[in-house]
């Protein structure tokens, strides 16, 4: 009896992202106990949001794609409404504007896009009935760009840089030809000046310290010294768990959340970095395996879609905190401490387990 209600319960979890997801999560707790200076209280506030996350991937897989396509427009309407919410009467903190107070929370609606972008512009193709059209992208762009313009309106580069990023899969997997991916690239580069009159000071100087960290070691460039110092005397088996210089002295700042991957290459090293990067490929593959063998236009964008951006999250926090890309504030999926990064990851990882599974149950 147990037995067959707990088969119920796991019908609709893949077992194989499941079982990376375990592993990656455990990862993240140990690394995290260790970067926090051994706060118990930090562990288990990350178990508690890890709980949180988990039973949002469960419902998320229990939903049927089709019932997700049908959420995908009301939900990306309701995405930029809430911004624009934000930009009117939004709450201020840290010179941002990215948060709503509703009274008893506060939400950042923000999030909300990273998840209801893909499912917009992938139940927007999915009613093509023939193949998309010039005129089919520059549409999507839109709908790609007025949440992005909100975002970035906050300020929150590292988030408006997930949702186009998450926006631009979908547009790839569509069949977004050649022509006008290298155009836009073209079109990007020559309006490079003006992007950057928009940047904010402190965006510009990230930017400038990226080429040469070491000409404000103190200030804007010691993130990024103290990052690749941690990662270089790692070597290629780490200093051990625990016995990390950089984090356990307290020279790496936010170590417990985007600078976190440099505190597990201290201590795990060279090797501990492939496990960790074999585990997030599985999780990505698995994903564009199921993106291959959806049975619905929106299910293989969607799907698409989410494991790209899955790498998108890997590629930006590591290269942030390795030195090769400017530190944009996006944390190390599902081992950063924090609450809703872990719940979106998670939740976009229900919705692959849910495009997987229902689609064994049609086929049977």
């Amino acid at each position: 009896m147990i037995s067959q209600l707990l088969a119920q319960f796991l019908k609709h979890i893949d077992s194989f992202l499941m079982t990376c997801l375990f592993f990656t999560l455990m990862i993240g707790l140990f690394v995290l106990y260790s970067a926090s200076g051994q706060d118990l209280s930090r562990v288990y506030a990350q178990g508690v949001n890890i709980i949180v996350a988990l039973s949002f991937m469960w419902v998320a897989a229990n939903i049927a794609p089709n019932q997700l396509e049908r959420i995908a427009l009301p939900l990306y309407i309701l995405g930029v409404l809430l911004l624009i919410a934000v930009e009117l009467f939004g709450s201020i903190s840290h010179g941002a504007q990215r948060w709503l107070n509703l009274g008893f929370t506060k939400i950042q609606p923000s999030e909300v896009m990273r998840i209801a972008m893909p499912m917009m512009l992938a139940w927007y193709f999915s009613k093509r009935d023939s193949k998309p059209v010039v005129t089919d992208f520059v549409v999507a762009g839109i709908f790609l760009l007025v949440p992005v313009a909100l975002v970035m309106k906050q300020p929150d580069l590292g988030t408006s840089l997930l949702i186009t990023a998450s926006g631009f899969y979908v547009l790839f997997l569509a069949g977004l030809s050649w022509k006008l991916l290298v155009g836009g690239v073209v079109a990007f580069g020559a309006s490079t000046p003006i992007l950057w009159s928009m940047l904010h000071d402190y965006q510009r100087r990230r930017i400038e310290i990226l080429f040469d960290p070491t000409q404000d070691p103190l200030g804007s460039g010691y993130h990024t010294i103290q990052a690749i110092i941690a990662i270089g005397s790692g070597g290629a088996a780490g200093k051990g768990w625990l016995n990390g210089t950089q984090a356990q002295l307290d020279f790496l700042p936010e170590r417990t959340t985007d600078f976190i991957f440099a505190v597990f290459s201290e201590e795990f090293g060279l090797l501990g970095n492939l496990l960790l990067l074999g585990l997030f490929t599985l999780i990505i593959l698995r994903g564009l395996v199921i993106a291959s063998q959806a049975q619905s236009t929106f299910g293989r964008l969607l799907a698409g879609s989410i494991s790209l951006t899955f790498f998108t999250y890997a590629f930006v926090n590591m290269g942030m905190v390795s030195g090769i890309l400017p530190i944009v504030g996006v944390p190390l999926p599902l081992i950063s401490y924090g609450g809703t990064s872990m719940v979106m990851l998670c939740l976009s990882l229900g919705i692959l387990m849910s495009i997987q599974t229902h689609k064994k149950l049609v086929a049977t």
